[in-house]
């Protein structure tokens, strides 16, 4: 058995979350990788999941069925709203209602069978969308729920919810993946990606990756339609 400590890892298939994982496998812990079928337009991003974890020897890998497109009100799960190809202002409709809430919940509740105490999530606030729930003062939040909200936690024991990019440009992002070989040929991350994982060029996740590439002076692998 191993000595080091475990960690559930949020993990998308895009570059964000290759990285935290690349990075949380720096720090030491024993990887538990946690992918979610929420109902997104396309299942690429799954499969890139799949490659990711099996490349960086997650302990385990799971895919859970959570179907918010039930719900719709966001360009990702409702294919009647439209993904938007120029920037907007406010929060855009790519938004998922309290999606990282629930995402985060569920991984907590991974974490306290596992016996883990440490999460791990790709948010960022500096190069991103403008989504409410990838802020600071989200992920402090929640960090008290769960040391309010679970057994462990009323026993004492504390969890951390670690966020290594929050404060990362996307450039920033992408050199660190670099330093700990993430191979982003691997990942997507287009709002819009075809069956076989190219992407649009268009979508505000497209621009905002191929602006941190060029910026960090690096070649861009992403494979567009």
């Amino acid at each position: 058995m191993s000595g080091s400590p475990k960690a559930v890892v949020l993990l998308s298939g895009g570059l964000d979350s290759a990285t935290t994982l690349a990075l949380a496998r720096e720090q030491g812990f024993d990887c538990y990788a946690l992918s979610f079928a929420y109902g997104q337009r396309h299942k690429t991003e799954l499969r890139a999941s799949e490659r990711i974890a099996r490349a960086m020897g997650t302990i385990d890998h799971k895919t859970i069925d959570l179907d918010l497109g039930k719900f719709g009100g966001s360009a990702l799960t409702d294919a009647s709203i439209p993904v938007p190809t120029e920037p907007t202002s406010g929060i855009p409709v790519t938004y998922v209602p309290a999606r990282n809430t629930v995402f985060l919940s569920l991984a907590l509740g991974w974490a306290e069978v596992l016996g883990a105490h440490d999460l791990f999530i790709g948010v960022n606030a500096v190069d991103y969308s403008g989504y409410p729930d990838c802020r600071p003062e989200f992920i402090r939040a929640f960090e008290r729920l769960a040391n309010l909200a679970t057994k462990a936690g009323v026993e004492g024991e504390r969890f951390a919810v670690h966020t290594p990019l929050i404060t990362l440009s996307k450039a920033d992002i992408i050199r660190e993946g670099i330093r700990l070989d993430v191979d982003y040929s691997a990942t997507v991350s287009c709002y819009s990606a075809d069956e076989s994982g190219r992407a649009c060029g268009h979508c505000d996740s497209c621009r905002i990756r191929a602006q941190g590439f060029t910026d960090a002076g690096e070649n861009d692998p992403t494979r567009y339609r």
